[in-house]
């Protein structure tokens, strides 16, 4: 009964004496408010990266696209004559998918004709909005920035993490639900 008296009293010790030492590492955030401020200065200076690279490439490849409040790049190279598409409506389209260093991703010709509820969400916020622009029979490019395309994570196949994707789109029809 006494050799277990030991161990155990030199257990103790050692565990009151780790917990007494002072932290020798300063955090490298004093507060919530410095990581907040902190994770926002990075996200304005990639947002701001990633509009400088949209916008040079659109550039290179002589398109007169507009940049949306919320960051979506669009141009209607083609105007359609039928309605402008609304929230509710079944949409069919033809589409392209590509990253902007021109790598193929997705499209209607292997993968066959899109068709998505506008406005039910399960798609990308910036392809969602880019609908709303549209008439029947649009042809349009659409630069979607990583935070309206598959973000911070990518798709888990062809689209990589953080990664702008170009969408070339024909709205081919809009049915009622």
């Amino acid at each position: 009964m006494r050799f277990l008296k030991y161990p155990f009293f030199i257990l103790a010790t050692l565990l009151v004496i780790s917990c007494t030492e002072t932290q020798t590492e300063q955090p490298i955030y004093k507060s919530k408010k410095g990581r907040k401020d902190t994770l926002k200065r990075i996200n304005k200076y990639l947002v701001k990266q990633d509009a400088e690279h949209i916008k040079s490439y659109a550039e290179r490849r002589g398109w007169a696209m507009t940049e949306t409040a919320t960051g979506l790049w669009y141009e209607i190279y083609q105007q359609g004559k039928g309605q402008l598409a609304q929230k509710g409506q079944i949409a069919t389209f033809n589409f392209s998918i590509e990253l902007l260093d021109g790598t193929k991703c997705y499209s209607s010709d292997s993968l066959g004709v899109k068709r998505m509820k506008i406005g039910h969400g399960n798609v990308e916020s910036g392809l969602e909005q880019a609908l709303l622009l549209m008439h029947k029979g649009d042809k349009a490019h659409l630069i979607l920035p990583p935070y309206m395309a598959h973000g911070l994570l990518g798709d888990f196949d062809k689209i990589p993490a953080r990664a702008s994707i170009v969408y070339n789109i024909e709205l081919l029809n809009l049915l009622e639900f």
